[in-house]
């Protein structure tokens, strides 16, 4: 093995690109997987066995919304067999307490639901899907089940002054842990940016109110809280470094070292179909490209934090400076960072644009049955 890397702790596992949702802000590439390209339940299967005999810890089941997959039973069965932990990432809008028993009975152990808003009218107006109430009814579900459960509140400038809410309503539905998860400005939340960046100002009043309940809610709420790339002074450490902690399967068996790695061209990754995921996390080149800190530029290659952040998100850095391999706009040292942080002001305190709403439902055409004026736009 590669002397340079411990093996990966989990696995990301995007069973499918398919939604009912149609979130503006999806960490899913702007060119969605079809359903006939999405791996079969014996690709899968031998994709856990091989994650389990690299010494991984954790498997995410994933999407798009991964309970479209008729084989997440099968999946889970199998993840546990082998000694995976098993966490499923859903919107729980397809879900219901009898397949919810299922899962658990089968080894599932613990549960994600993402919520849009506190608020029904706008969290469904965000989701581009009238599903806010089904999301309460499933994240009750989960706790009277016995799993354990976390809220992931997506927050930006149209939702970030209910924080308040959403830690009061993580409380009310006996989670575990709260992610205050800043939209990141890849995909389609790229595209989507100027209707999603908050203002600094929603900003410092936001972080003081987590600080504030950070203490207040010690012992009964674990609360995860990530501020905006655009408006911090040091990157984040994004996946825990470039190809470092994790690996991520697209619905159609290409190997990531991230979610968002597809945005930087002229990167060839990997696929199960041609190789195992030991070899492609030993050998593949888009992994080796910028794993570990041979390949940083200064001021990063002589940075004391430069095995803590491992230069930031290499996404963020091409999307922001067309070159993935620069410092990250992110980081107080980069001569891009005053003109991002301008950026963000700038489109922070204009009015905000309608929604471009990613395009794939269930039966793969977009949903228009709430929000039909608003047509997604590619």
């Amino acid at each position: 093995m590669n002397a340079r890397v411990e093996p990966p702790l989990a696995l990301l596992a995007e069973l499918s690109h398919r939604c009912p949702l149609q979130c503006p802000y999806c960490s899913n590439p702007l060119e969605l997987e079809r359903s006939g390209k999405e791996l079969d339940t014996k690709t899968w299967l031998r994709i856990l066995d091989e994650a389990a005999a690299m010494g991984m810890h954790q498997v995410h089941f994933s999407g798009g919304e991964p309970t479209v997959r008729k084989d997440l039973e099968q999946l889970v069965e199998h993840a546990t067999k082998v000694g995976l932990y098993t966490n499923l990432i859903t919107s729980g809008v397809l879900l219901d307490e009898k397949r919810l028993r299922a899962l658990a009975d089968l080894g599932l152990e613990h549960v994600q639901v993402s919520f849009q808003d506190t608020e029904a009218a706008n969290a469904d107006r965000i989701a581009g899907f009238k599903g806010h109430l089904k999301k309460l009814e499933v994240a009750r579900l989960v706790r009277k089940i016995g799993l354990p459960l976390t809220v992931n509140a997506v927050v930006h400038r149209q939702n970030i002054d209910h924080v308040p809410d959403f830690l009061e309503m993580a409380v009310e539905l006996d989670a575990e842990r709260i992610e205050i998860a800043q939209v990141q400005y890849y995909g389609w939340a790229l595209k989507n940016r100027a209707a999603f960046i908050p203002t600094y100002e929603q900003l410092q009043r936001t972080t003081k109110v987590v600080e504030a309940a950070r203490v207040r809610l010690k012992g009964v709420l674990v609360i995860d809280y990530v501020v905006p790339d655009y408006y911090a002074k040091r990157p984040k450490t994004c996946m825990g470094g470039w190809a470092r902690r994790f690996l991520n399967i697209s619905p159609a068996g290409k190997v990531l070292p991230c979610h968002a790695a597809e945005s930087i061209p002229n990167l060839a990754f990997d696929s199960v179909h041609e190789h195992s995921l030991q070899w492609i996390w030993d050998n593949s080149v888009a992994f080796n490209k910028y794993r570990g800190t041979d390949w940083m530029p200064e001021p990063c290659k002589s940075c004391d934090r430069k095995e803590i952040d491992w230069g930031g998100c290499r996404c963020q850095a091409y999307a922001l400076a067309g070159d993935a391999g620069t410092v990250d706009p992110a980081c107080e040292l980069s001569p891009l960072h005053e003109a991002t942080f301008g950026l963000a002001m700038k489109e922070a305190s204009a009015a905000a644009p309608e929604f471009i709403y990613r395009r794939i439902g269930t039966d793969e055409t977009p949903d228009a049955a709430v929000f039909g004026h608003h047509e997604p736009a590619g």
